[in-house]
């Protein structure tokens, strides 16, 4: 009998695409979204509002409106093409096999209900009794810091204060140890100080279960400080994927640069104006020929009005890192001068 291969990634996204139909036509929200997370691995995933990372991570664990269609495209996490199995499968690996964190714990929590009958009831499948069941959720919640848990597991979300619902909302995903735990944005709505509490929660938690992290942000600063990959979308695509330290340090798609000096940490004078990219995302209705980027980006050639730029590995400066870039400057053995000459 065949064995998985250890060294298998936990979770591979090959080609994805997904349209969102509207009276105003098919949004084409995904195109060709190819991504990897490997076993005990942060991947981060950002970009601005509207890329399509809260659709990527929602199409992984195949939590979607019902105007959504797949239209191309494999995910395989654990050896099995999650758009292969029926709805029935899938709930037996949500909550089991890979937990969401979504980004507003206000709505992912049943405000009628107690944090107690919540959590007992995520446990539903779990062997034991209810006061072991109990027992777990009262030790997760002092994992994640909730101060006396014994006594507030009978409390309700409204009576905990933002940080500690997002906590309590970790403390139920990571219940039951899954294999995959995907973070859409959990610390949006969190002020500076609670969102790095989060991070190094999440952080410390990802050792203690074992588990990989899909962590979706726009927030530069947390993807640095928590991800040991990152994925970079713009308008539905990725384009740039690699290391943490190769995107911080040597970013190659000109967007990627844009979003980094878009970054008030790296601002070194004073000003009164933020720096900001200029104009706006395409419409996806009607996806522009040629690079997806090419409107806005300050490096546009003639090029990049005709074709569109194919992902070119880039030197990485981690050991084994593969560091890609989807810009025709990156092409190997082109020079900037040569890209800009019409072929």
């Amino acid at each position: 009998m065949a064995t998985r291969d250890d060294t298998a990634p936990l979770l591979d996204v090959r080609n994805l695409s997904l349209d969102f139909g509207s009276p105003r036509g098919r949004v084409h929200a995904l195109r060709d979204v190819s991504l990897t997370v490997p076993k005990g691995r942060i991947v981060g995933v950002v970009g601005e509002s509207g890329c399509g990372k809260s659709t990527l991570a929602s199409t992984v664990i195949r939590l979607l409106a019902a105007n959504a269609d797949v239209t191309a495209g494999e995910i395989e996490f654990e050896g099995r093409d999650l758009l292969r199995l029926s709805e029935a499968e899938m709930r037996q690996l949500r909550g089991r096999r890979m937990s969401m964190v979504f980004q507003d714990p206000m709505t992912a929590l049943n405000p009628v209900r107690s944090i107690e009958a919540q959590m007992l009831d995520i446990q539903y499948r779990e062997p034991g009794s209810a006061e072991d069941k109990r027992r777990r959720a009262i030790e997760m919640l002092d994992k994640v810091g909730i101060p006396d848990p014994a006594n507030r597991l009978e409390a309700y979300p409204h009576q905990f204060s933002g940080g500690m619902r997002q906590r309590i909302c970790i403390a139920m995903a990571l219940l039951v140890e899954p294999a995959l735990l995907l973070a859409d944005e959990p610390t949006t709505a969190l002020d500076a100080t609670l969102e790095v509490q989060i991070v190094h929660l999440l952080q410390r938690l990802q050792q203690d279960v074992g588990c990989s992290i899909v962590f979706v942000s726009h927030h530069l600063g947390t993807i640095a400080e928590l991800c040991d990959d990152v994925v970079v979308m713009y308008a539905g695509e990725v384009v740039e994927s690699g290391p943490v330290r190769d995107i911080f340090r040597n970013p190659g798609h000109p967007y990627t640069q844009a979003l980094l000096a878009c970054d008030p940490g790296r601002i070194r004078e004073k000003t009164r104006q933020l720096p900001t990219i200029p104009g706006e995302v395409p419409d996806l209705r009607r996806v522009p020929s040629g690079c997806i980027f090419k409107a806005r980006c300050s490096e546009r050639h003639d090029r990049c009005d005709r074709e569109a730029p194919e992902s070119h590995r880039l030197e990485s400066a981690v050991a084994g890192g593969e560091h890609r870039a989807k810009c025709h400057l990156r092409e190997p053995g082109r020079s900037r001068a040569a890209a800009e000459v019409p072929s």
